[in-house]
């Protein structure tokens, strides 16, 4: 059932009649798969006479008592709402129900692991999924405590936000034999208050995890408990050193950098199955997606990605958790901050030192594709109601938002930045904030007006272009330069940008090296830049050396030639992204063939260092090859590049990431027969590459490739019989689906359309098989069924199944004229509800992205300066 759609205005007036809430909720989890029965009494103070509501999502209520008054609840509950008039100054509501799990990864997530037979649940509560839990004011400045009492298993743990207590056993005549876990035996857990805390960031876990145990040191002398969780199948893969080293590392390090101790009484991470999320910031219990635990070897990029992930959860406990945002118009607050913090210490407390170089190739890209949707909207959004809030959950808060902190950071300083940072969160310390509050922190710890920078900055939508225009003489001296800045014409702002020029130039030994740097404030549309005046012109002119602010940058011709010819040669990893993100731009803008693009990457990557580096070029390199390249170029350049990627593979050192990376990435690429031999000859092992081990996953992986090839006959059941679980049958569902059969493509999607049964993951699954296909034809037939299901899709599934099933079902491989017509007729036709509207939307601009990019690269191929600007 979908959640009722809390609006701001609601809300509002909501926090206007009720203040100061607590909740004590017992929840009695033995009574079988489907249901579970939830008690919840909730003390609060409201304004006398007046009415509001309170959201319970239940299945059935069986009582409703507000004040010792008995509510008729088929009168004042319609099943997601429940109607409370003639409040009191104090009031005590009580609410008994039964609720139902669910297996899309909202409220009371409930799964059966088949290698053990055991249930393990866990909540998930944002953006408002906690009262599919409990009864509950549903909003963000509504804190409270929340105080536990639990009956479930007697084998299981349970966790929440609250340390975990002794159980209690319950008596045996009193236990159900429906547990759903082959135990009849039950135990109370009573927990005692927890912290006060908004109800998204409320967690319950509970089944039979696997569990370490360590501690960290606060500053202010505390020893906190540190806790690790697994399902019992998993154990293996846990890894407690590496997880317990990370937050001990990066605990001290925010500890200092804010100067305030830890908030709260412990730190328990639990990794839980079909999760939609990474990982999700759950007081004192966070939620970690199960990719991150390794069942067999991953490139250094995927490790680097943990430990990010890792620090971004922890610094969430002072930044957005202590101290909460109001509304939802300031989600990006917590979200920015987090990818912002995260980062710098991953770079600070890690062996991964050069994660700006990641941050530079894969945040701020993506940040800047989103900010070039039809959709997008102000770092700070305007956020109605929650179904805007969900949609809102994307790169531009993420990551334009972490991308802008980093261009404060520099526009103010690092020091005055934490020290700002620091009051902020010692003044509203167990409370809500706003944007204003910060700002008011930073300006007094840096002495700068941020008021017109933060509407420039976080109240504007769309990226800013950068480029260099210089003017030599005779001789190669700079006799004029200035740096020109462009909007797009629908987000015409220009903003400030604090930034570095930098100059490269091959030295005697053929390396480019960095041999001038400038740093400047550049405003307008265009700023003098005289330092350069009397410098010879580099090789390379780099605009946004360093990467301090966030907008796109276009070199000029020289700069271009340079850097295609002598990418790898860029000693600095930040550089060279900077460089390549710019080659990117230029493709999906549609002025830089993707040809150029696919031998730019081939002719570079074989000699980068930076392990994410290595692999987001190679991601690129995929979609460039698949959505970019014209009709004409493709089959050609394709099978070439999969050759290239595959020499590159059989060159590297052996046992190296960067040979692990090529082969991964030549399965993804694989697109002829020859391919299909050789990805085969790895699998039956005729095929050999000293130092590389066909594991778990790349089995898994080579496997997907064949069957998308049509020539994986027999080796999906082989395959799945050495990995039945969890992972390795939603694996086979993919590699089924990218059979290409048009009976086998058709069935596939009609069941991720259609199957209520499917759980979230096992629906990804195969809808990543279905449109895995060197074939987009075989997609085709959907398309008419596509738009006609949306709006009932809309209606009657939660939001994540609902946008599950719009977005992934959507035939992106098939870059087609006539897609894009019948996308533009619904769109025309379908204004609503918004949030759909938006999701289609998107879809089609990558679409006509696509397309706009095929026609250029089957031009003509472009002389330079129509790309890089004039160099005058």
């Amino acid at each position: 059932m979908p959640a009722a759609n809390l609006t701001r205005a609601e809300a509002t007036e909501r926090s206007a009649l009720v203040s100061a809430p607590s909740y004590e909720v017992v929840l009695d989890l033995t009574r079988g798969a489907e249901n579970f029965r939830s008690e919840t009494t909730v003390r609060f103070t409201g304004v006398p006479g007046s009415a509001t509501f309170i959201e319970a999502c239940t299945d059935v209520i069986h009582s409703i008592t507000l004040n010792g008054r008995t509510l008729d609840a088929a009168a004042v509950s319609d099943g997601t709402r429940i109607r409370l008039e003639q409040l009191e100054a104090d009031n005590e509501l009580h609410v008994v129900a039964d609720a139902r799990y669910t297996n899309t990864g909202e409220g009371l997530h409930r799964f059966v692991d088949p290698v053990d037979g055991e249930a393990y649940l866990y909540t998930e509560f944002a953006v408002a999924e906690a009262n599919r839990v409990f009864a509950v004011f549903d909003q963000p400045d509504l804190k409270a405590s929340f105080r536990f009492t639990i009956t479930a298993p007697a084998h299981w743990t349970v966790l929440s936000n609250a340390p975990s207590p002794e159980p209690v056993a319950e008596p045996v005549e009193a236990a159900s034999p429906s547990t759903g876990s082959g135990n009849a035996t039950s135990a109370t857990w009573s927990f005692e208050p927890g912290p006060v805390i908004s109800s998204y960031i409320v967690a319950l876990i509970a089944g039979p995890y696997a569990a370490w145990h360590g501690s960290a040191r606060s500053i202010d002398g505390r020893d906190i408990p540190l806790g690790l969780f697994t399902r019992g199948s998993l154990a293996q893969y846990a890894e407690p050193d590496v997880m317990f080293d990370t937050v001990q590392a990066g605990l001290a390090f925010y500890e200092t950098a804010f100067g305030v101790p830890y908030p709260y009484g412990k730190y328990d991470q639990i990794f839980v199955p079909e999760y939609n999320w990474g990982a999700m910031e759950n007081v004192g219990a966070v939620t970690f997606n199960e990719s991150y635990l390794f069942r067999a070897r991953v490139s250094d990029a995927r490790r680097e990605q943990r430990a990010i992930v890792v620090l971004h959860e922890l610094s969430h406990m002072w930044f957005g958790n202590s101290v909460t945002m109001r509304w939802w118009n300031d989600l990006w607050l917590n979200e920015s901050f987090a990818t912002w913090a995260s980062t710098l210490a991953t770079s600070q407390v890690t062996e991964f030192t050069g994660v700006w170089a990641t941050f530079a190739s894969d945040e701020k890209t993506h940040a800047a594709e989103q900010d070039q949707l039809p959709s997008t909207h102000p770092v700070v959004a305007e956020i109605r109601d929650l179904a805007d809030v969900e949609v809102n959950f994307d790169k531009i808060t993420y990551d334009k938002g972490a991308s802008v902190l980093k261009q404060l950071v520099a526009w103010v300083g690092l020091e005055a930045f934490q020290r700002g940072v620091g009051a902020y969160l010692t003044a509203h310390a167990g409370g809500n904030a706003t944007l204003r509050d910060l700002l008011d922190e930073l300006e007094r710890a840096s002495g700068r007006e941020l008021t017109q920078w933060s509407k420039l900055w976080l109240e504007t939508a769309g990226v800013n272009t950068l480029r260099a225009v210089v003017e030599t003489d005779a001789a190669g001296i700079i006799t004029a330069a200035h740096i020109e800045q462009s909007a797009a014409t629908t987000h015409p702002t220009l903003r400030p940008h604090r930034l570095a020029i930098g100059f490269y130039t091959a030295d005697p030994a053929g390396a480019l090296v960095r041999t001038n740097r400038i740093e400047l404030d550049v405003d307008g549309a265009s700023t003098d830049v005289p330092e350069l005046v009397g410098l010879p012109r580099p090789d390379l002119l780099l605009v946004n050396d360093d990467d301090l602010t966030y907008a796109k940058v276009r070199l000029d011709e020289r700069s271009f030639a340079t850097a295609v010819a002598r990418l790898a040669e860029l000693p600095d990893p930040v550089a060279r992204a900077v460089v390549l993100g710019s080659a990117w731009d230029a493709v999906r803008d549609a002025e830089l063939p993707a040809t150029d693009f696919v031998r730019l990457v081939l002719g570079s990557v074989g000699h980068e260092t930076q392990s994410a580096a290595r692999g987001l070029a190679l991601g690129r390199l995929e979609l460039a090859l698949t959505q970019y390249l014209a009709d004409e170029h493709r089959e050609t350049l394709s099978a070439e590049a999969g050759d290239a990627v595959w020499a590159l593979a059989e060159l590297a050192e052996a046992g190296s990431d960067a040979q692990l990376q090529f082969v991964k990435a030549f399965t993804r690429i694989a697109s002829s027969q020859a391919h299909g031999d050789v990805l085969g000859g790895l699998h039956d092992g005729s095929i050999k590459l000293d130092g590389l081990d066909v594991d778990l996953d790349l089995r898994w992986e080579i496997v997907i490739a064949r069957a998308a090839l049509g020539a994986a006959s027999g080796e999906i059941d082989g395959a799945l019989e050495l990995d039945d679980t969890a992972k390795g049958r939603q694996l086979a569902e993919t590699a089924r689906a990218a059979r290409p059969d048009q009976a086998v493509k058709d069935a596939a999607w009609r069941r991720v359309a259609t199957d209520r049964s499917l759980s979230n993951d096992l629906a990804r699954a195969i809808a990543e098989g279905w449109r895995r296909t060197v074939d987009p034809l075989l997609l085709a037939s959907t398309i008419e069924d596509y738009f006609a299901m949306l709006q009932s899709v809309w209606a009657g599934r939660s939001f994540t199944m609902a946008s599950l099933i719009v977005s992934r079902l959507f035939p992106s491989p098939l870059v087609d004229d006539g897609l894009a017509a019948a996308a533009r007729d619904w769109l025309r036709a379908n204004p609503t509800p918004a949030p759909l509207h938006r999701l289609v939307s998107e879809q089609l601009d990558e679409l006509e992205r696509a397309l706009a990019a095929r026609e250029r690269d089957a031009a003509d191929a472009p002389t330079r300066s129509e790309w890089t600007g004039a160099d005058r």
